[in-house]
């Protein structure tokens, strides 16, 4: 099985704001040498506060992947849209979108233009539901969307 990565989130001193300490980002991605399904993976954060949950996944893309300088999600997917959100050292610009997009996922954009679209795993999910859906969306093999991967999930459970 496909555990989650758990990766722990670099402090920007020079951001007062931001927590001593904030927690590491729950997220499974497909291997990098297999190409991207519907998902590239699923990011699982603990609450529905974009604002507050997007450092921790930041920091594992701009780490490994180049830096996030854009996201994209369905409108009406978080309580709060901010144009603007503050991540570890640098700022993302976020889009909303009525039609387009899937309501399960979130798309980020790095500046080397990649992008990558993950499965949003609902913060108050049971646990073993997340996982199964993280190890779900990481998984090569499937090829299924947000959507799709939330259906199935709920006709098992």
């Amino acid at each position: 099985m496909n555990a989650p990565i758990d990766h722990r989130g670099s402090v920007d001193s020079a951001d007062p704001g931001r927590p001593a300490d904030y927690p590491p980002a729950r997220l499974s991605l497909r291997p990098p040498t297999f190409p991207p399904g519907p998902v590239c993976g699923a990011w699982w954060p603990r609450t529905d506060d974009l604002a507050a949950e997007l450092a921790s996944l930041t920091d594992v893309f701009d780490a490994s992947h180049g830096l996030v300088t854009r996201i994209a999600s369905h409108h009406g997917s978080w309580p709060h849209e901010p144009r603007v959100l503050s991540v570890t050292g640098h700022t993302v610009s976020a889009r909303w979108y009525a039609s387009g997009l899937d309501p399960h996922t979130i798309r980020l954009f790095s500046c080397g233009a990649r992008r990558w679209d993950l499965l949003v795993v609902p913060p108050r999910s049971e646990a073993g539901a997340a996982a199964r859906l993280m190890t779900a969306a990481a998984d090569p093999a499937l090829h299924l969307t947000g959507t799709a991967l939330m259906a199935t999930e709920d006709a098992s459970g």
